[in-house]
C-alpha cells in the first residue's frame, strides 16, 4: 500500500503524517493523532458521529481520505475547549443534560459549532436544519436543541448582538 506524506492544522497544531492511501480521515484522527473524540459509527456518512470542521465546514470523516485534508485546517471536538475550560456550546449541553449515551454528542458538537459561527442566532428550525445529519438514539432531540440555542444566546450576549 502506497504511503503519502501530508501536512494538516488539526486543532491548531501542524501535523505532519504519514499516511496509507486508503486511510479516512477518521482513521487517521482516532490512530495516528489519538484524537478519539471523533466517533467511528456507521462508516457510511449517515449517521454524523464522525462530523468534524474541516476548513470551517462540517464533513462527515469516515467518508474522507485522510490525503483529501493535506494543507487544510481540521477541528475536532477535542478543539472546542481551551485547556480544562468547555466552551459555551459545551457547557449548554451540560446545562441542558442534552448528553445521554453521548455518543453522538461529538458530532452534534461539532455540526452546532459550525453553525453557530455563521448564524449567531438560528431559530430553531435552522438548529434542525443543521443538525438533520447527525443521528441521536437517546435524547430525542428536544434537550439538544434546546441546547444550541442556550449557547447561540450567550455567545451573542458576549459579542454584543
Amino acid at each position: 500500500m502506497a504511503t503519502h506524506t501530508i501536512t494538516l492544522t488539526v486543532n491548531g497544531a501542524r501535523e505532519r503524517l504519514d499516511v496509507p492511501s486508503n486511510m479516512t480521515l477518521l482513521r487517521m484522527l482516532r490512530e495516528k493523532l489519538a484524537l478519539t473524540g471523533t466517533k467511528n459509527g456507521c462508516e457510511a456518512g449517515e449517521c454524523g458521529a464522525c462530523t468534524v470542521l474541516l476548513d470551517g465546514q462540517p464533513v462527515n470523516s469516515c467518508m474522507m481520505l485522510a490525503v483529501e485534508a493535506d494543507g487544510r485546517e481540521v477541528l475536532t471536538v477535542e478543539g472546542l475547549s481551551q485547556g480544562d475550560q468547555l466552551s459555551p456550546l459545551q457547557e449548554a449541553f451540560v446545562e441542558h443534560n442534552a448528553v445521554q449515551c453521548g455518543f453522538c454528542t461529538p458530532g452534534m458538537l461539532m455540526s452546532a459549532h459550525a453553525l453557530l459561527a455563521r448564524n449567531q442566532r438560528p431559530t430553531d428550525d435552522e438548529i434542525k436544519e443543521a443538525l438533520v445529519g447527525n443521528l441521536c438514539r437517546c435524547t430525542g432531540y428536544v434537550r439538544i436543541i434546546d441546547a444550541v440555542s442556550t449557547a447561540s444566546a450567550e455567545t451573542a450576549e458576549e459579542q454584543g448582538g
